[in-house]
């Protein structure tokens, strides 16, 4: 079943100049092998249609499970240098929750948001 990440995920966002750096934690370890499958640098910046500029990297934290993306050239400049306030890293952090996930049916009992899932459907 497709679910949005937030389902399956949180995440929390840093910025400085012009790179937003965004941090996903699995909530569960038995999400973190799909996030790692699913949710690659390409994915994440092509999720975003164009807003981030510069080249995203991804780095796996493992003992933790999370993945750490590096977003360059996200943030139109930066804090000081642009008026689109909707790019800067909380709002980017905010929008990659709405990312689709394909989740097993196996999972579906630990997903969060459970009410979120039976209202969509």
């Amino acid at each position: 079943m497709k679910v949005k990440l937030q389902h399956v995920a949180h995440a929390r966002s840093g910025d400085k100049g012009n790179t937003s750096n965004i941090s996903v934690f699995a909530y569960e370890p038995d999400f973190y092998p799909l996030l790692k499958a699913q949710l690659t640098a390409e994915r994440f910046k092509a999720f975003y249609r164009g807003a981030i500029q510069g080249e995203v990297l991804r780095y796996e934290v493992d003992n933790i499970e999370a993945m750490n993306f590096v977003c360059h050239g996200a943030l139109g400049g930066g804090v000081s240098r642009s008026l689109c306030l909707d790019n800067y890293g909380k709002a980017l952090s905010a929008a990659v929750l709405g990312f689709e996930i394909e989740v097993p049916d196996s999972l579906r009992g630990k997903l969060r948001g459970q009410h979120l899932l039976e209202a969509a459907a």
